[in-house]
């Protein structure tokens, strides 16, 4: 075994991205964080994530908010912190793959309204759907961080993560990360992972994981200790729970030892003192359920992610068939196995969760299937670890002769024709891509953006016309 060199861990700080998506929908505005960023850039983050994810589609449909206004806000007031952004592959921040061209302009506006470090996965863990979005953060000189989703499985062996840190190595990557979005990488299995994964690659190492199964802050005890290099933690207001483990906890924890993050715990406590009001009136609205605090064991046993199992909660309501919750978490890992095993993460968690849902209520297994498992099992989504189960396959898509490509090279350039699609509401290069990804929800908002600069301008007329008193 390598010595493994003992020094400061870094820490992302997640409280303006996944901390809020994981605990409050993503329903953090751009208001409430502007007011602490001054403090937020004195501790010495290794980066701060703030972009990406489901902030993007949250921001416009339901805070009528413009994502890239929020980033340009966010990069003047960050004036020595890196900042993050979670970026789904060759999904880009959609449920969709999109064609290269979109998914180039994509990370070339990331990078140039302030993004740094752009984390890039994909739910199948196919390398083909992510090299084309870690190309362009090459050409942008912007950090390529791949991340690999972690799941369970007999497929997913110390050699599989080794051969893909080798893959991604080669293929351009600046760091790997290991995505646990589920909860499920345990203490000794993360020195395991940790200490393999050093070995394999030069590459640094970056570690992030959920609070859901109880078990997050050993796990990276037992990481940091095997020699990785950065954990993703979240202020303490919005720590736990289906978030991430608190900042300043692993900031104690490791202070007066060789991973001494030399972060001022004053001005943590600072910064937890603006973000509790927050909580609590989450909290007090109902927005934060306390279920979401607490420990999931359930995770481990259905290694189902805790916004899957909130969704699921939620259809299953819709359905009048809450009974049937049990059921269903049965269900998901048949499903899974269906489907060729996939590691469950947006957007394969949701199709293989809702899958299951019908499978349950309907009676029989895919006598209703939805577009995205067909999609799947057509091969659109990419390759999976494990074969699809042949008779599944064949009932939900019949003779149709499955993709076996990398399935963007079967697409055409898309954005000469978005752009020609959203021209009467385009203000700025980036409304292209906010209309690609979410082409109804953004065409709202543009309106609601037209309406609102209308009510100025109306406001300013009358104004002029001395019917407000100056």
């Amino acid at each position: 075994m390598a010595d493994i060199e003992k020094k400061p861990v870094g820490i992302m700080e997640t409280v303006l991205r996944d901390a809020h998506q994981s605990l409050i929908a993503t329903r953090m505005t751009t208001e409430e964080m502007l007011p602490i960023i001054e403090k937020m850039d004195k501790i010495g983050y290794h980066a701060v994530e703030c972009w990406g994810g489901a902030t993007f589609d949250a921001s416009l449909r339901f805070l009528h908010e413009d994502p890239w206004e929020r980033l340009r806000k966010l990069r003047d007031g960050f004036k020595n912190t890196k900042l993050q952004m979670l970026f789904r592959g060759q999904n880009i921040l959609g449920y969709r793959p999109y064609a290269d061209d979109v998914v180039e302009y994509f990370v070339q506006k990331s990078a140039a309204n302030g993004i740094d470090i752009i984390r890039i996965f994909d739910c199948m863990n196919d390398l083909r759907n992510l090299q084309t979005a870690v190309s362009a953060a090459n050409k942008e000189k912007a950090h390529a961080q791949v991340a690999l989703s972690y799941t369970l499985g007999d497929a997913y062996t110390l050699e599989y993560w080794t051969d893909m840190a080798k893959r991604v190595e080669d293929m351009g990557a600046d760091s790997i990360c290991i995505k646990d979005m589920a909860g499920l990488l345990l203490p000794y299995k993360a020195t395991e992972l940790v200490t393999a994964l050093k070995e394999a690659t030069k590459l640094p190492i970056q570690l992030h994981t959920h609070y859901t199964s109880g078990v997050a802050s050993m796990t990276y005890m037992k990481a940091i200790e095997a020699g990785v290099d950065v954990v993703d933690c979240a202020i303490s207001p919005f720590a736990m729970g289906t978030s991430q483990p608190a900042t300043e906890v692993m900031v104690e924890t490791f202070k007066g030892t060789p991973y001494d993050t030399g972060y001022d715990q004053k001005l943590l406590a600072e910064i937890a003192d603006y973000f509790r009001p927050i909580r609590d009136e989450a909290l007090d609205s109902g927005l934060l359920n306390p279920k979401n605090m607490g420990v999931n064991i359930k995770t481990l046993l259905y290694q189902v992610p805790g916004g899957m199992l909130s969704n699921l909660t939620s259809q299953l309501k819709e359905q009048h068939a809450e009974d049937k919750y049990y059921e269903v978490l049965e269900e998901v890992p048949r499903v899974r196995k269906d489907l060729g095993e996939p590691p469950l993460v947006t957007p394969s968690s949701q199709i293989v969760g809702t899958q299951a849902v019908f499978n349950v209520i309907m009676g029989e297994r895919y006598k209703m299937v939805t577009k995205e498992t067909k999609d799947v099992l057509s091969g659109k989504y990419g390759a999976t670890v494990k074969p699809f189960n042949p008779e599944v396959q064949k009932k939900c898509i019949g003779d149709e002769e499955p993709i076996t490509c990398r399935y963007a090279d079967l697409l055409d350039n898309e954005l000469e024709t978005l752009e020609a699609e959203m021209a009467q509401y385009k203000e700025q290069d980036e409304d292209v891509l906010t209309y690609a990804l979410f082409p109804q929800v953004a065409t709202e908002f543009f309106k609601y953006r037209d309406a609102q600069k209308t009510k100025i301008d109306a406001k300013a007329a009358d104004k002029e016309d001395g019917a407000y008193p100056v």
